[in-house]
């Protein structure tokens, strides 16, 4: 059985709350789980100690069982001490997106009509 432990939503909407679980990864996302671990309140400061609360005891014993902590989970791990902090690599995550990229390539082009159609009065009058 592949488990994971994540964050199931709760609340209300636009009022969301999590709680930290273990879960079977076949699960749904706000379905079944095994072990409640903890929660994490994203409306409060980040600076609160309110915003995340884990049972760190409870969440090792899972890491030790195999479990494997979702990637928001793995930063929440992270910053309480918990797991030690591991490098991540996204090369694509500053590029510009498709239509952003369509809109520069044609702002170039036409730059360069503009430019060459500029040119092209002074060619002539330096030709005659």
């Amino acid at each position: 059985m592949a488990m994971k432990i994540r964050l199931a939503r709760g609340g209300s909407k636009k009022r969301p709350h999590y709680a930290i679980v273990a879960a079977d990864s076949r699960m749904p996302r706000d379905g079944r789980f095994i072990e409640k671990l903890g929660t994490y309140n994203p409306l409060l400061p980040k600076d609160s100690e309110e915003r995340v609360k884990m049972n760190a005891e409870r969440i090792e014993y899972w890491l030790g069982q195999g479990a494997q902590p979702t990637d928001r989970v793995a930063r929440m791990l992270e910053a309480a001490g918990i797991r030690e902090k591991t490098e991540r690599n996204n090369p694509k995550k500053g590029a510009p997106g498709k239509k952003a990229q369509e809109r520069v390539e044609e702002k170039a082009a036409k730059a360069a009509a503009a430019a060459e159609a500029a040119n092209a009065p002074a060619e002539e009058a330096s030709a005659e």
